[in-house]
């Protein structure tokens, strides 16, 4: 990770604020973006699965259909979040990079890791 950002753990440890609610919503956003996509493909799975049966078909188009508008929500929430952030001094958009969050998470999860997080066990 860039030396200039701390991780989500180190700024918990320093208790900033500031760098934690951003963090927060750069996840956030992801997580919704990540699920609408995987609800797509269900939804398309289970169209294709549906034999024909017409209530299999409607949950269905309807499981895409709330996907793709959960998609366009989460689209809208990042610029929304990004211009009233940038209006309060908060930059969100700089923390959205995918391989900083698996660092992070990574990190979290192995307990030992190099980033000092407690051990679970």
């Amino acid at each position: 990770m860039p030396t200039d950002q701390p991780s989500i753990v180190e700024a918990a440890q320093s208790y900033q604020v500031l760098e934690i609610v951003n963090r927060g919503f750069a996840y956030a956003i992801i997580i919704a973006g990540f699920l609408s996509v995987v609800f797509i493909f269900v939804g398309g799975i289970s169209f294709i699965l549906s034999g024909g049966a017409e209530d299999k078909i409607k949950s269905a188009v309807s499981t895409i259909r709330y996907a793709i508008i959960g998609l366009i929500i989460t689209v809208l929430a990042v610029v929304i979040v990004g211009t009233v952030g940038k209006a309060m001094g908060l930059d969100i958009i700089k923390y959205i990079n995918f391989k900083d969050i698996i660092d992070t998470i990574t990190g979290i999860t192995s307990g030992a890791g190099s980033s000092g997080a407690p051990s679970l066990d």
